[in-house]
């Protein structure tokens, strides 16, 4: 089999972070592509779930990811948002198993921060050390960093055996 390709996804309603890795030989994943998906919040949840769904099945497409990683969002009772969060992620999971068969490796927050050294690490200290990682100059600060650092920790091995 050829290097495994890794989809790490950062999930949200209105901003979904994604990032596509490689595995080498020398074992230093190869950073491919990254990006994030926007919904307007002028359309419906129903329509931010239909174009959430028609952007990862033309990601998933393009790259035929062979494992997919994602971060399990976590909510504390004020967060008002989770609701649609949630749906998104049911929306991923499902575009995962439906075009390519892939119950995706849930991740907690934490433990894929931990995996950088930082478990309490900002966006702007997980764009660094990712950076650094990839040998990059310059990252965005925002969900797409997320991604790249989840699908190097599920591509380095970390599980949470969330179901």
């Amino acid at each position: 089999m050829s290097e495994l390709i890794w989809l790490g996804i950062d999930p949200g309603l209105a901003i979904i972070g994604w990032a596509i890795l490689q595995e080498t030989k020398s074992n230093h994943p190869l950073l491919i592509d990254y990006g994030i998906i926007e919904t307007p919040k002028t359309l419906s949840t129903s329509q931010r779930l239909v174009e959430i769904e028609q952007d990862l099945v033309g990601l998933v497409r393009e790259f035929r990811p062979h494992r997919i990683a994602i971060e399990m969002p976590y909510f504390d009772r004020k967060i008002k948002a989770a609701g649609g969060v949630m749906q998104a992620l049911g929306v991923i999971n499902l575009v995962s198993y439906r075009e390519v068969k892939i119950e995706p490796i849930f991740l907690h927050q934490s433990s894929w921060k931990c995996h950088l050294g930082n478990g309490r690490a900002t966006k702007k200290e997980v764009a660094q050390i990712v950076s650094h990682l990839f040998g990059l100059e310059l990252l965005p600060i925002d969900d797409s960093v997320d991604a790249i650092a989840i699908a190097y920790a599920a591509l380095c091995g970390l599980i949470n055996n969330i179901k």
